[in-house]
């Protein structure tokens, strides 16, 4: 497996390959597969990895909840919530539907509400690998937001590879490899990547690709 020095010289590299622009530019993460069969279920990667340092952005979360759960998630910072008679408001808007998927990085609803949920926001989460996650009326959902705000999405559709962010150009390489580790290890515990890891480019959102091949 990969070791952490490894990954701060090349996001150390990507910064180097980096002109300066007029905004603050992200990190980005490319990890490059090879010898799987994306259509296969067991490589159709799509799940949530929580990182162990903020990438940066302000992660929106909603919250699609009914009783108890409605009031606990407002108490703990979600950024919309969404009652269960609210939700029966968006049937049939795909436009506003598609702007609510726009708006928000991650959907988390109660697990009892997710067949109302896929018909109704089924055919515009779905296709985005947006649909919520679900949880129980009881779980503690203010640790839950916690964790998304720390956390990516990565998903294998119909090529080998696997996208996402992991900081910003200012932010110190250490910590930005940390983040990076964790995604490593995260498609790791799926795919083993001492076989079918084929490259990893590390990128700014306007800058030359840094790129480790693995031979």
């Amino acid at each position: 497996m990969l070791d952490i020095n490894s990954i701060i010289s090349l996001v150390d590299e990507a910064k180097k390959n980096s002109k300066k622009r007029n905004f603050l530019q992200s990190i980005e993460l490319i990890v490059n597969l090879k010898g799987i069969d994306v259509k296969a279920p067991e490589n159709r990667i799509n799940e949530i990895v929580t990182l162990p340092n903020p990438i940066g952005k302000d992660i929106k979360i909603c919250v699609i909840a009914d009783g108890d759960l409605v009031t606990k998630a407002k108490q703990s910072g979600a950024d919309l919530v969404i009652t269960k008679q609210e939700l029966e408001g968006y049937a049939g808007d795909k436009k506003l539907i598609k702007k609510l998927a726009e708006s928000y990085d991650f959907f988390i609803a109660r697990a009892d509400l997710m067949a109302m949920i896929g018909k109704i926001f089924g055919s515009v989460l779905g296709p985005r690998g947006k649909m919520p996650d679900p949880v129980a009326p009881t779980a503690n959902i203010e640790n839950i937001i916690k964790n998304y705000r720390n956390a990516v999405r990565i998903r294998i559709r119909d090529q080998p590879v696997i996208k996402c962010r992991v900081g910003l150009e200012n932010m110190d390489s250490k910590t930005i490899a940390e983040n990076i580790m964790a995604v490593l290890n995260a498609i790791d515990r799926r795919i083993k990547l001492d076989q079918f890891l084929s490259s990893i480019i590390v990128k700014t959102t306007m800058g030359k690709p840094a790129k480790l091949k693995v031979m």
